[in-house]
């Protein structure tokens, strides 16, 4: 079996497209009106909360409403300044949550009638909705530039094919592969290499197989490089004589070797062999040639390809490269 550690390089992922004039505009006055609704129903609830407040006998009732009121706000602009700096805590998004539900059960309580109750409680609502509509929108936009945010694999897939999809998902959680894309190509490759290996080996091929070649096919770097050479075919032989037909050999005396005449070492010319690059000159290359490219598409195999360099280097290159990335953040600037 011919197989090699390169992989197909995924295809630039174009992203989507950006908004043009109109639709900013309109996600602008969208943004307006979410913002006023949304303090309407915070508004609509303080009398509510207000009047529980005098009944459990607060010194100042007003401060129970807009202490709710402004806490929800403040936490949820706090959840989404920790994502984006890549600090998130899954508690604080619920924060507002709770505040919300207390909220609407003390204007639930403050309605007669059914009618009366649903209205109370809608109101609160309203802001949070908004608020988890636009924490999703960032956060999906922070993980995108990153590449941090794992794309969720379709709900079909999951239906149709239950155990391989779970093996699938568990190996881009495992090794930090964010790309749905990039996960089915190196499903595929894996999947060739093992039929590759269970063809030279038999049904023993786990026990069989080198060592190192089951570890890479584990980390999904084995591919299979396509057919190898068609094995040559022996040359006839002649058939034997029989051993009378055979005439007697003269032995012919020994002959003393001669002494191997040492010929003077030519220096070999260096002008056909490129230079060895340093890694700070592989690295310097590898930026100016992945400037363009997205997160997702910096793996070892399409950097190997584009800088020409071997496969342990570019694999510190592929690191490297991710890590400044990282630090730049989604506006391309060092933080």
């Amino acid at each position: 079996m011919s197989v090699n550690l390169a992989k197909t390089p995924a295809p630039g992922t174009t992203g989507v497209p950006p908004l043009s004039g109109k639709e900013r505009g309109l996600l602008a006055v969208v943004a307006v009106f979410a913002v006023g609704v949304g303090g309407l129903g915070l508004a609509s609830s303080f009398d509510a909360v207000q009047g529980a407040a005098e009944r459990w006998g607060f010194g100042q009732p007003w401060m129970l409403p807009v202490g709710i009121d402004v806490a929800i706000p403040v936490f949820t602009a706090a959840n989404l300044l920790l994502i984006r700096v890549n600090m998130p805590l899954g508690w604080v998004r619920f924060v507002p949550w709770a505040l919300t539900a207390v909220t609407c059960w003390l204007n639930v309580a403050a309605g007669h009638t059914l009618s009366a109750r649903l209205a109370h409680g809608t109101m609160p609502l309203l802001w949070v909705v908004l608020s988890e509509v636009a924490a999703h929108v960032y956060a999906s936009r922070i993980g995108a530039v990153t590449g941090a945010r794992m794309e969720r694999i379709r709900r079909s897939r999951w239906l149709l094919a239950f155990p391989s999809t779970f093996a699938l998902w568990r190996r881009m959680v495992l090794w930090e592969v964010t790309s749905y894309t990039t996960a089915l190509e190196r499903e595929q490759d894996r999947l060739l290499a093992r039929a590759e290996l269970r063809e030279q080996y038999g049904r023993g091929w786990r026990r069989k197989a080198p060592r190192r070649t089951r570890v890479m096919l584990k980390l999904g770097e084995l591919a299979p490089q396509g057919p190898g050479p068609a094995p040559e075919e022996p040359a006839p032989q002649e058939p034997a004589e029989p051993a009378s037909s055979k005439k007697p050999v003269k032995a012919e005396p020994e002959r003393a070797p001669r002494p191997a005449r040492r010929r003077p070492a030519k220096p070999k010319s260096k002008a056909g062999k490129a230079p060895r690059l340093s890694f700070e000159e592989l690295l310097d290359k590898a930026r100016e040639v992945t400037a363009e490219w997205p997160f997702e598409r910096l793996e070892a195999a399409p950097i190997r390809e584009a800088v020409g360099c071997g496969q342990a280097r570019s694999r510190e290159l592929r690191e490297a490269l991710k890590a400044e990335r990282r630090q730049q953040g989604p506006t391309g600037v060092a933080a």
